[in-house]
């Protein structure tokens, strides 16, 4: 269950990716949406979940990411094992300063929600990182009833995937390419990102570029101009280029071409991206914020500090040190493959779920 269903998303990759974990596993599988983009199968309304996975022996899973009154509904009456699947909601704060009043009534509506999906006393309280839990936590779950399981992706398939020729031509043109895929929106640090490439560029020399991979809203239209104004600001032009909406293969492109990816992320319940570079063999920076250094792990650098100098300076010394940016790719990629694989999450998930059997 989740309320919008979306195929190229990462809460939609993760419900989808159970989904066919489940149904592999011989469980007959529904999805239950209100909205659903891109699937091809037929999609149950919520109320006629019950109807189907209502009982004593079915299995419920719901994917928590934002309000959603008529999940609480249905799993209050479910017999059954029921999973809340928490992938985090954005403090509204992020919003406060852009006039996103929708956004900002969502979230908080959302986060108001996290006290009432603890008082159901759900069988699991499944986070997408140990980050996630601790709201979980705060909120009444006993310890025993939470675990973690990072979200399932389409890793594999954007590895296999043939890339973008003309993209990748085109970024590959003798420029240093630095890296940021993610939504646009306030929590994301766009605007602190920026701050940080010009400070390399203005230390360094380095006619680099940025690109930023990420989806606008026209809902944030102000947040988006607060980008561009610091972009202006800093005076850097073509230096940046902003891509909105990507294929798979154009995505592929903009990986292979990158020699940094960089966040400086405020809020991240888990942040999918950062796995993909580390598979891809795109070293990783990032602020130490939120669940960031859950996911990181040893397979990048991370630090506390928001000072624009000190990730420049971490730009330069990946620019420069090829043994450093080397043991990178590979602690990451050990890490990939250790914590994030599609086979280690799918024993992971059969594992947590051995208890409704």
């Amino acid at each position: 269950m989740t309320p919008v269903l979306a195929a190229a998303d990462a809460v939609g990759n993760d419900v989808l990716e159970m989904a066919r974990v489940l149904r592999e596993h011989g469980i007959e599988t529904k999805l239950c949406s209100n909205v659903a983009v891109g699937i091809d199968e037929p999609i149950l309304p919520p109320e006629r979940v019950l109807d189907f996975a209502g009982g004593a022996g079915d299995l419920l899973i719901y994917h928590f990411s934002v309000s959603w009154p008529a999940a609480l509904d249905v799993l209050r009456e479910a017999l059954g094992f029921r999973v809340v699947r928490y992938h985090n909601i954005t403090p509204p704060q992020f919003f406060a300063d852009y006039g996103a009043i929708d956004y900002e009534q969502a979230c908080a509506s959302g986060r108001a929600e996290i006290a009432k999906i603890a008082a159901l006393g759900c069988e699991l309280y499944l986070g997408a990182s140990a980050y996630n839990n601790e709201d979980l936590l705060a909120a009444g779950v006993p310890r025993e009833r939470c675990a973690v399981l990072a979200p399932f992706h389409r890793i594999a398939q954007l590895q296999s995937a043939e890339a973008d020729l003309g993209l990748l031509d085109e970024l590959n043109d003798g420029t240093r390419n630095v890296l940021m895929v993610g939504r646009v929106a306030p929590n994301k640090g766009h605007v602190e990102l920026i701050d940080a490439f010009a400070a390399y560029v203005d230390a360094y020399g380095d006619p680099a570029r940025l690109i930023i991979v990420g989806k606008s809203d026209p809902r944030l239209q102000a947040y988006s101009q607060r980008i561009q104004a610091q972009i202006d600001t800093h005076r850097l032009g073509d230096r940046v280029w902003w891509l909105d909406s990507l294929s798979e293969a154009q995505l592929k492109a903009a990986y292979l071409a990158s020699h940094a990816f960089m966040t400086l992320s405020r809020h991240e319940g888990f942040c999918v991206p950062i796995v993909e570079a580390m598979a891809l063999g795109v070293p990783v920076l990032a602020h130490a914020s939120s669940a960031i250094p859950e996911t990181v792990g040893d397979g990048g650098i991370i630090w506390p500090e928001s000072d624009p100098w000190l990730y420049a300076a971490s730009l330069a010394r990946l620019a420069a040190d090829e043994p450093l940016r080397n043991g990178l790719r590979e602690s990451a990629r050990r890490r990939y493959e250790r914590e994030f694989s599609a086979d280690v999450l799918r024993e992971r998930f059969l594992h947590l779920l051995e208890p409704a059997q």
